[in-house]
């Protein structure tokens, strides 16, 4: 009788200040700006709320009121022109911010023979393109309604709390995930549903609140310190087979092994 095959295990990331030390959002309201999307106070929003999310003081009342905000903002706006901005300037605008521990971490992922899911807030729009340059198999994302061509201002799918774990489980069946044996990285305590919904959680350079949370998880705990260009970081991901008897268990020890010998070194 023919042994049944064992399910994949994938690696989801949360996108903003987990691969990318910056909120992607906000990182594209200058060429918005630019591009006529947006006006000078709308930048100044941006960037304020910015601020509030880099220094980690964003609570779920600012958080609603800037989604509310940004899905009123983007009513009217032509898709093609968002995703003409964005595939011009993702390069510039993001290159700075992205963690070659991040970018490691995703290869190796890969060479482990697991998907990488981007799972993020941010308008899959802004995701898709930063997502295919890092490599990934698949994206979870904020959903705008569109309606000949233009954003309608209703949000279909918001990738935020509990629904990004759900999104996370919909898409683990639909791929056939195992997810006790997938992985999650995340810097933000609202993420904790998602990093709860796998095998392997992991908090990236976590605030008080989440080491704690983490502690109580058993979740392990990483740092992402060192930004580097996009282009210059990435490798080609490995078409490489795990050997069907590895246990998830060992390959958690193999990962956590080569991050702390790097950190330590």
């Amino acid at each position: 009788m023919a042994a049944t095959p064992r399910a994949r295990a994938a690696a989801f990331f949360d996108l903003d200040k987990t691969i990318i030390a910056t909120s992607s959002s906000a990182a594209f309201s200058k060429p918005f700006y630019a591009g006529g999307l947006i006006t000078r106070g709308d930048v100044l929003r941006s960037a304020y709320a910015h601020l509030l999310f880099y220094a980690g003081n964003a609570d779920a009342d600012q958080t609603e009121r800037m989604r509310k905000h940004l899905s009123e903002l983007a009513t009217g706006w032509e898709v093609s022109k968002v995703q003409q901005i964005v595939a011009e300037t993702v390069h510039e605008l993001i290159d700075p911010y992205v963690y070659a521990e991040a970018v490691d971490l995703i290869a190796e992922h890969h060479e482990l023979g697991h998907d990488v899911v981007i799972v993020s807030a941010s308008g899959a729009e802004l995701v898709e393109p930063i997502a295919t340059v890092l490599g990934a198999d698949h994206v979870i994302a904020t959903q705008m309604a569109v309606e000949d061509g233009r954003y309608t201002g209703e949000i279909e799918f918001y990738a935020y709390g509990e629904q990004k774990a759900e999104a996370v489980q919909r898409l683990a069946a639909e791929r056939g995930y195992d997810l006790d044996r997938s992985y999650a990285y995340s810097d933000s305590v609202t993420d904790a549903p998602m990093l709860g919904a796998v095998g392997h959680g992991f908090a990236v350079n976590p605030d008080k609140t989440l080491r704690r949370v983490a502690a109580e998880h058993g979740w392990g705990v990483l740092t992402f310190s060192r930004p580097v260009a996009l282009r210059s970081a990435l490798r080609p991901p490995a078409v490489a087979l795990v050997a069907g008897g590895v246990a998830a268990a060992g390959i958690a020890a193999w990962l956590l092994r080569r991050w702390w010998t790097r950190h330590r070194g």
